[in-house]
């Protein structure tokens, strides 16, 4: 399944709880389940990262999906077709 067809089963699934939440609530979502990620990037955690990653995909999705907006449009513009890299101060 494709990353935009995963989006619109969450929009079908989800679109009416996400919307009465708010926008702000998701967003405070999104921030917790980032921490998570972070505590299992820390510990080391494979299979923590694993659902943690997904929790903030769905998160990341949530959102788009109340903003209308699909971000796997621009990720494959700014990410495969262009690169950004030469602005992360990496080296």
């Amino acid at each position: 399944m494709e990353l935009d067809d995963i989006r619109a089963k969450l929009r079908e699934k989800y679109y009416e709880v996400d919307r009465e939440s708010g926008d702000l609530f998701l967003l405070s979502v999104l921030f917790e389940e980032v921490g998570e990620l972070a505590e299992a990037v820390r510990k080391q955690d494979r299979d923590g990262v694993e659902e943690e990653l997904c929790d903030v995909l769905f998160m990341v999705l949530s959102i788009a999906n109340l903003y209308d907006v699909k971000p796997e449009k621009m990720l494959v513009e700014k990410y495969i077709f262009r690169d950004p890299s030469y602005r992360w101060d990496l080296r």
